[in-house]
């Protein structure tokens, strides 16, 4: 685990920073000035992210100070500024702004997630844990907070944990564990039966986007050519993939395929002649009318006042062994919006719901009209 990698996945779950030059803060209207009284801060702020994105660490640092000199509370301007000062190698001053976010809210995971990353960076992994562990006490569902968990335990030689740990990160995101595959701080755990279990998913994983020939998954994988092998001989013996032999020119070329019951339900992608992908996705398309249901359910409990009806419908966005894990990939925006919800209902209660309810209303308006647009791109893509 290089931080550098872990610090652009983190910027996969901020709202996405580009990383061409030419990024622009769009111009705001003389009204917004007037109307809006965050307009300095957010434009500092603004000014900032795109500083970063552009990798002028210490002109991001000082833009990110003069939105908190206008509001010292703004946690992400706090998180960002922390985040810049990691950048510089300024470490006590990394976390200095991810203690100033701890007494604003205790419970922010991205700062507990960020804190690890210090203690890493000084070798310093028990102490790393214990952040990572606050981090997934306060949002369980984050992926990268349950990946580095996995590699914490795994520095540590704390081999059945950190394999649990990484299953868990894989549930809630299949790209973990082709980042794992590659990652150093698992050499640990890589004899163990649990690891390359996750070899397998890889494999399965690759297959099912399209890479049918062994030379292919190493390409795309980096994963050794005879664990690739051995992991598709496991996964024919499990009745997962099929191998078959096909002519090319005068030479017969192995391949693998998902059997046809798993390709249904799991859906596939199919290479083209110029090596684009054409997705096949049933599951997908069931996966958004089963969201679109749940959001109808949620939506019938906020009109009808029912604190505790409500808590209990925004588990189903929320935990993994429901539909959490989907919105995470299709609404990672709004899946924050609710755990946000939840927190604040079950703290407030009623008191929450009767000041929050149009906006709770409107999040969930906004999330369907998202999901009609995406059954309609699923159905012509699939045509």
């Amino acid at each position: 685990m290089t931080v550098k990698k872990l610090f652009g996945d983190k910027k996969e779950e901020e709202p996405k920073i580009s990383k061409k030059t030419d990024i622009k803060i769009p111009e705001e209207s003389t009204n917004t000035k007037l109307t809006d009284p965050n307009y300095n801060r957010t434009k500092h702020y603004k000014k900032g992210v795109s500083l970063m994105a552009d990798e002028r660490m210490e002109d991001a640092a000082r833009a990110f100070e003069d939105a908190l000199r206008i509001d010292p509370g703004h946690v992400d301007s706090l998180l960002k500024l922390g985040y810049t000062r990691f950048h510089m190698n300024d470490l006590a001053g990394a976390l200095e702004q991810y203690n100033k976010v701890h007494e604003i809210d205790v419970t922010n995971a991205e700062a507990w997630n960020l804190k690890g990353l210090i203690y890493y960076r000084q070798k310093n992994y028990d102490k790393a844990l214990d952040c990572v562990e606050k981090a997934i006490d306060s949002n369980p569902t984050d992926g990268m907070s349950w990946y580095n968990k996995a590699c914490y335990h795994s520095l540590l030689n704390h081999i059945p944990e950190s394999i649990e740990a990484l299953k868990r990160s894989i549930e809630i995101d299949v790209k973990n564990a082709k980042k794992a595959v590659k990652d150093k701080d698992f050499d640990n755990i890589k004899t163990d039966e649990g690891y390359r279990r996750i070899v397998e998913v890889v494999v399965l994983e690759s297959v099912r986007q399209g890479y049918h020939k062994v030379g292919q998954i190493v390409w795309t994988t980096m994963i050794g050519k005879l664990e690739v092998e051995d992991a598709a001989r496991k996964l024919v013996e499990k009745g997962l993939l099929i191998k078959a032999e096909k002519n090319l020119g005068l030479q017969k070329v192995e391949e693998y395929e998902i059997v046809p019951e798993l390709a249904e339900k799991i859906g596939v992608e199919k290479k083209g002649f110029f090596g684009t992908a054409k997705k096949s996705q049933p599951i997908v398309i069931q996966n958004l009318k089963e969201i679109n249901e749940a959001v109808h359910a949620v939506k019938i409990a906020i009109e009808n006042g029912d604190t505790k009806e409500i808590i209990s419908k925004l588990d189903v966005f929320i935990e993994p062994s429901k539909k959490g894990g989907q919105m995470i990939e299709y609404f990672f925006e709004e899946h924050r919006d609710i755990r946000l919800f939840k927190v604040r209902l079950t703290d407030k209660g009623s008191e929450y719901l009767q000041t929050n309810k149009q906006k709770m209303m409107d999040l969930f308006n906004n999330i369907e009209m998202m999901i009609t647009k995406k059954l309609r791109n699923e159905a012509a893509q699939n045509s």
